[in-house]
């Protein structure tokens, strides 16, 4: 058995690998090699057979994880704000496909509810071919390609109410439908509610328990549960697993851990995704093709159409410009994965007969073919059909928006935002230069987020980290920390997705400059008394800011005694290696959070009393705005931010003064 078990693994995974060769060779795209490979080892043609009983329930966790990612781009703020176009553009685009398919089946003489679960299942546009040719091609944060993506996860959430109705189509009264219909939008909501507790009061504390760890085994087994188990809770609701998932990552999107989360669940989205689409290609027949291909090809093309007029139609409506919509309308026009779903209710239920089933799977597949096609030349298809038709201007600003929200441009990458690091970062920020940091000690991140820096937790050695973070679309690579060995594995990786992009390194000594310089380093600074101040005026320089500014920084933070130099948040390596020095008295970054019960709202900075602590202010952060040296005559609020520098000691008196708790120790 087990030998038995083997051979048909290898067999499925030669194929695979030959296959895949083959199409990445001819440019084709990726899914349509895993829906070859699944007719090829399908029971329904000639040749060598992999049993299919196992392999579907498999291939559903590689949705799972999919809608997990997803979820990780559409945090809980976002979603807040797209919410109109959520709820308005996706119920119309699911509504008005299921109407008018379903009633054009209806008038070619399809029962009711057959034409019912035609068009619910023509409505559905495949998320998992969306996003993927979207990644593929470097469009996913587009105008269109967030739209697209949006509208399509939305697809995905009302296939749940599809679920329910569909089985008791023509056998139940109206009053039975909508009373399990409103229990599937109590379920949904309860889930929803459920996740979003988790997430808040015990996937956040979990992970940053983990990261404390700093073990990458550990890190992973964590995604890997708090994802299951998130998918395992709506499907006890009797909701989908890709629901639940979809929630935990929207979730945790919001979060520090964002970026090192979708690196850690990408191999495993990849290769289970891939299993789904030979999964589906096992459902073809061809032996049936030449007696439907004409009503097959004929649903495929109708499909692919009245999708594609009634989403432009839709997304022109609502004040998008006909290119974009044009495009949006391109990438939905594709038919989805869980319109299978939907297709196999609906055959067990005896709703509709084998037949049409076949015909309808095959028209699907057909669209889902050409879909990668579309959706890989949908602008220049927009172009040839439209011209160079300009883009209102509030279009042009949502792309902005979406492009601060999204992947960034020119901006600099920081790995390590430790000492040098988070120097780098203020002469930046003074400059109004945008960053990204990475960090692997939580404590660091915590309070730099809070403080108002762009900082994450994420290893800078994984390339997946580096892509997430738009290291293909920034103007300059910086490597603060001490890891050689982590930085030439970085500098390997930003060489491959960006071969000329400038990286500059930091280095205890001299012995690795040639080494970092081979790797890929156009600048390695060896530590000296001034090694920040180099670093950052490299920097500097590399970003095009003028020699005279960059000598001004430098000569006004000599004159103050390298006061930036000193303003650093520390970490608990940091804790522990002041406490072996008795007499160390550091100076350090804190941030305090003045909440509704906190006794000086209302006061003046002046006020506070902080200088006989002789601790100073650095920074206030108030409706997520950063602001450099606040006035003293600034009125503190509930919910602000204030940064402070002083000694571990006195900043702990000045935050029991201020909010009548203790300075925390590291998490």
């Amino acid at each position: 058995m087990l030998d038995h078990a083997l051979v048909q693994l290898l067999l499925l995974l030669g194929v695979t690998v030959s296959v895949l060769l083959l199409f990445q060779r001819l440019r084709i795209p990726t899914s349509l090699a895993y829906l070859l490979v699944g007719v090829l080892l399908g029971s329904h043609t000639a040749g060598p057979v992999v049993a299919d009983e196992h392999i579907p329930v498999i291939a559903e966790f590689g949705i799972v994880f999919l809608l997990f990612t997803i979820g990780l781009s559409f945090s809980l703020p976002q979603i807040y704000a797209l919410r109109h176009t959520i709820l308005g553009l996706g119920t119309a685009q699911v509504a008005l496909t299921t109407a008018v398919v379903g009633a054009l089946a209806w008038l070619l003489g399809l029962p009711g509810p057959a034409a019912f679960v035609v068009g619910a299942v023509f409505a559905q546009s495949s998320t998992t071919i969306i996003t993927r040719q979207l990644m593929e091609q470097g469009e996913s944060q587009t105008r269109h390609g967030r739209l697209g993506t949006t509208m399509s996860v939305f697809q995905d959430i009302t296939a749940v109410p599809f679920v329910v109705v569909i089985p008791v189509l023509g056998v139940a009264a109206t009053h039975e439908i909508a009373g399990a219909l409103g229990l599937a939008l109590i379920k949904a909501l309860l889930a929803f509610v459920i996740v979003l507790l988790a997430g808040r009061f015990l996937f956040r504390p979990l992970f940053n328990l983990v990261a404390q760890r700093r073990s990458a085994e550990l890190f992973t087994l964590t995604v890997l549960f708090v994802s299951l188990m998130a998918a395992w809770t709506t499907k006890t609701l009797g909701l989908s697993m890709a629901f639940g998932a979809f929630l935990a990552g929207m979730v945790l999107g919001d979060t520090k851990f964002r970026y090192q989360v979708e690196s850690t669940i990408r191999p495993f989205r990849d290769v289970l995704l891939g299993l789904f689409f030979v999964s589906i290609g096992m459902l073809v027949e061809p032996a049936l093709i030449p007696d439907i291909w004409k009503e097959a090809l004929l649903g495929a093309l109708t499909l692919l159409s009245i999708k594609l007029l009634l989403v432009t139609l839709i997304v022109r409506v609502a004040g998008v410009g006909l290119q974009t919509a044009f495009r949006t309308g391109l990438l939905l026009a594709v038919g989805g994965e869980f319109g299978f779903a939907l297709l196999a209710i609906g055959l067990e239920r005896a709703v509709i007969d084998e037949f049409l089933a076949q015909i309808m799977l095959t028209s699907v597949l057909l669209s889902m073919i050409l879909a990668p096609f579309l959706i890989r030349y949908n602008q220049p298809l927009a172009l040839r059909l439209f011209g160079g038709a300009s883009m209102k201007p509030a279009e042009t600003q949502d792309i902005a928006l979406t492009a601060r929200q999204g992947k960034r441009t020119g901006h600099v990458v920081i790995c390590g935002f430790g000492r040098a690091g988070q120097t780098v970062s203020r002469f930046l920020e003074s400059e109004k230069v945008p960053y990204v940091a990475l960090d692997l000690d939580p404590s660091i991140v915590r309070q730099a987020r809070l403080a108002g820096h762009t900082v994450f937790y994420g290893d800078s050695s994984d390339p997946a980290v580096l892509e997430n973070v738009g290291l293909k679309q920034a103007s300059l690579l910086i490597i603060s920390h001490e890891d050689r060995s982590a930085a030439l594995a970085t500098l390997r990786h930003a060489t491959q997705l960006r071969p000329k992009l400038p990286a500059i390194v930091r280095t205890r000594d001299q012995q690795h400059v040639e080494e970092l310089s081979k790797a890929g380093a156009s600048e390695v600074i060896p530590e000296t008394l001034e090694a920040s101040m180099l670093l950052t005026s490299h920097a500097l320089l590399a970003l095009g800011v003028p020699l005279y500014r960059v000598t001004q920084h430098l000569q006004e933070q000599r004159g103050s005694r390298y006061r930036i130099l000193r303003e650093l948040f520390r970490g608990t390596l940091d804790d522990i290696k002041e406490a072996a020095d008795a007499n160390a008295e550091q100076q350090r970054l804190h941030s305090v959070v003045l909440h509704q019960d906190s006794p000086v709202l209302g006061k003046r900075l002046e006020e506070l009393g902080i200088e006989q602590d002789k601790v100073s202010i650095t920074a206030l952060v108030r409706n997520a705005q950063r602001e450099l040296n606040p006035s003293e005559n600034t009125r503190v609020q509930a919910g602000d931010v204030l940064v402070f520098l002083g000694a571990r000691d006195a900043l702990a008196q000045v935050e029991t003064r201020l909010t009548g708790a203790g300075m925390p120790d590291a998490e």
